[in-house]
Formats: C-alpha cells, sequence, structure tokens
C-alpha cells in the first residue's frame, strides 16, 4: 500500500514540485493549502505531469478544528511536509504580527495533532535566513554555523520554529524531523505546467524577473550595488526547484523508513554555489536572448548580503544531490512565463 504524505501549501511554488517527485516516488499526497498566494488550478497541473491527482483540501492550518477534520477524513498519514507559511521578507517587516501568528500557529497546531493521529515525523520548510549574516569565516555556510539574529520577522518565524520543532521532541513527543534549511529555489517544472506565480505583485526576484522581460512590470530593481561583494549586489545560493523537490523526498524516505539517526536532523539544500544579483541578471540574458531592463535601487530592509551553503552533509548522509545548472533553473522559468503568456494568464 502507499504511503500517505500530508503536504501543507501543496498549491504552492515549492509544494507543487514536491508533490510531483512525491507522487512518482510512489507516495499518496494529501494537499492542503488556504489558496493565499496560489491558486487550486495547480492540482490540475500536477495531474497533468503525474497522471496521478493527488487529494486536495481548502483549509487553513491555523484553523485547528478544520485541521483535526484532515487528519479523521484521511487516516494513516505517515509523514507531513510543512510549506504552508508567509514568505516574503520586506512584507514581514511590515506586518510582523501577520508573520508571527500564521507561520507559528500553524506549526503548533501540526505538531499537536501528530501523536493524535500516528503520524511518524514531520520535514519542516526552514531556511537559510536563520544563518542571518554568517561571518566571512563561516562561508559556505555550515549546519554547525552560529544562528544569528535574524534580519527580518520572516527570518524569525524560520528560526522559533526550529526550536519549537527541536523543544517538542526533546520534550518525549513520539515523532521525529528533518529541518530543511533552503537557499533560494528558482525556475518551474521543465514541462512548464507548473511553476512559479505568487498571487499580485512578486516578491521573490526570478517571478518579477521574468514578469520584467516580458513587459508585465516595467522594470526590474537590483536593490543595492553597494554592498561588501565583487559587483556589489547581494550574492545568493540559487537552486532549482526541481532538485530542491527531490531532496524531499530523500528526507521523507528516512522518515518513514526510520533511517534518521536523531531525532530532529538538519540539512543545507542548496548548490554549493554564491551567485550575485548582476551575474544571475546577466546568465538570464545570455541564456534567454532577453534584455532586461533594470536599475539600481536602496537597500531593502531584511536583506542579507552573502550567503550560500556547505551542502555536504545533504549530500552524504541523504545521498541528494543539486544536479541542473543555473542556465537550467533560468531557462526553465523563462518556459513557464512564455507559456502563462500563451494561457492568457500573464
Amino acid at each position: 500500500m502507499k504511503k500517505k504524505i500530508l503536504v501543507t501549501g501543496g498549491t504552492g511554488f515549492i509544494g507543487s514540485h514536491t508533490t510531483v517527485e512525491l507522487q512518482a516516488a510512489g507516495y499518496e499526497v494529501v494537499i492542503i493549502d488556504n489558496l493565499s498566494n496560489s491558486n487550486a488550478d495547480v492540482v490540475d497541473g500536477i495531474e497533468k505531469i503525474s497522471g496521478v491527482r493527488p487529494a486536495f483540501e481548502k483549509v487553513d492550518c491555523c484553523d485547528l478544528p478544520a485541521l483535526r477534520g484532515v487528519f479523521e477524513k484521511y487516516p494513516g498519514i505517515e509523514g507531513i511536509i510543512h510549506f504552508a507559511a508567509s514568505k516574503a521578507v520586506g512584507e514581514s517587516v511590515e506586518k510582523p504580527l501577520m508573520y508571527y501568528e500564521n507561520n507559528i500557529v500553524s506549526l503548533i497546531n501540526l505538531l499537536k495533532l501528530m501523536p493524535e493521529y500516528g503520524v511518524k515525523g514531520i520535514i519542516f520548510s526552514s531556511s537559510c535566513t536563520v544563518y542571518g549574516q554568517p561571518d566571512p569565516e563561516n562561508l559556505p555556510v555550515t549546519e554547525q554555523a552560529p544562528i544569528k539574529k535574524a534580519e527580518s520577522p520572516y527570518g524569525n518565524t524560520k528560526q522559533i520554529n526550529e526550536e519549537i520543532v527541536q523543544d517538542y521532541v526533546k520534550s518525549g513527543a513520539p515523532i521525529s524531523a528533518i529541518l530543511l534549511r533552503y537557499f533560494n529555489p528558482i525556475g518551474s517544472h521543465p514541462t512548464a505546467i507548473i511553476g512559479e506565480l505568487p498571487n499580485g505583485v512578486p516578491a521573490n526576484l526570478i517571478p518579477y524577473l521574468t514578469q520584467t522581460a516580458i513587459g508585465i512590470r516595467p522594470q526590474l530593481n537590483v536593490f543595492g550595488d553597494d554592498y561588501d561583494t565583487p559587483d556589489g549586489s547581494c550574492i545568493r545560493d540559487f537552486i532549482y526547484v526541481v532538485d530542491l523537490a527531490k531532496a524531499h523526498v530523500c528526507a521523507m524516505e528516512r522518515i518513514v523508513n526510520g533511517q534518521n539517526t536523531e531525532p530532529v536532523e538538519i540539512y543545507n539544500v542548496g548548490t554549493g554555489n554564491g551567485v550575485s544579483v548582476f551575474e544571475l541578471i546577466n546568465t538570464f540574458e545570455k541564456c534567454t536572448g532577453v534584455k532586461l531592463n533594470y536599475k539600481v535601487a536602496p537597500r531593502r530592509a531584511g536583506d542579507i548580503e552573502k550567503v550560500w551553503g556547505n551542502v555536504d552533509k545533504a549530500n552524504k548522509v541523504l545521498g541528494w544531490k543539486a544536479v541542473h545548472t543555473l542556465e537550467d533553473a533560468l531557462s526553465s522559468a523563462w518556459k513557464w512565463q512564455q507559456e502563462l503568456r500563451k494561457r492568457g494568464v500573464m
């Protein structure tokens, strides 16, 4: 019998790609999403790619009775991948209480219900933002690097949630957990059937970039060119979303098969390479032949200057590796944007 996995935020960018990879690996997936930053049509896309339609429930993880109803309706859930969260750094600076309420209460509700319904483990969608701005000697950053004071309420919710998971497991709760600290997911499924499509004005760089390239947005802002980096722009570790999705499958195998050696395991998930915003723009222009209209804008509150990951642990222990290039990821993002234009969506 197929093992049943609950994916929260499963119609979102990373959640939808992970659902495709979970189904390809033989799991049965139940998606819940409140559709605050996604669309229910994504479920059709997942079915089109994988040939399997995941169960979908429109539920907010902050609504405990509704969440309980999902566990009642779908008995036998063995693992949870928790993506559902508000995720825009800038917005979190403006609306901190919304971020604390949404991102923390949703996790607490899931943890409360897990022992009651016999769920073995949870994979928490964390972030490299927990490292804050690492000291130069700690780059590329490892899982052992000190956790710095968060630069934004969004980053702080990731730190707090990691602590909540660790404290709960330490208290003797009969669950295990894997914390995946992502770097910067980009790109879209190679079929261009699903991709990154936030509601309204994108907060993430790549959808804003591709929307500018196709003429929806007049101009792309590069926030700051006076950072202490070779070209003055911020440096990030950009990982192709399909590679990231596959890391969740490897992590879930460990949980459902009881292979984890610690009750809480932590892994960086990235490429191990730092790329500046200007390098990213140049690579996009080269691999698509499209010239981007961009300008330098003032620095943005909450942004970290430079961070990229040491991913040796995930490579060795999870048996996972990012295999796609930056060109692959950017080409897929552009193909997705063109597909949206064909569909009359964007």
